[in-house]
């Protein structure tokens, strides 16, 4: 698995852009395999940045019902990463 595909897209919601202000953290949705070493080199080599430290959750796909057939929505990987002082990752640098 290279570092372009640790990393699957980053999470822009109100909770992660108050991280972003107030710890200098940014989240990621990552790959379930990926570790903390692998989530660390991917971001360090792709954006340029320092990173400090890394928390990750699990989340399970939900169950949802169509009628009679049941199925499971994809289980998914996220990562805080916090970022040195001073470094910064933007994702919408033009608005």
């Amino acid at each position: 698995m290279t570092n372009d595909q640790v990393i699957l897209s980053p999470l822009v919601t109100e909770k992660s852009t108050m991280a972003a202000e107030k710890a200098n953290q940014v989240v990621f949705r990552v790959r379930r395999e990926a570790g903390k070493d692998k989530i660390r080199g991917a971001i360090e080599e792709l954006f340029k940045v320092t990173v400090i430290a890394i928390r990750t959750s699990n989340y399970m796909g939900k169950l949802r019902r169509r009628g009679k057939s049941t199925g499971r929505q994809r289980s998914w990987k996220k990562a805080y990463v916090t970022l040195k002082k001073g470094d910064k990752i933007e994702f919408f640098e033009g608005l």
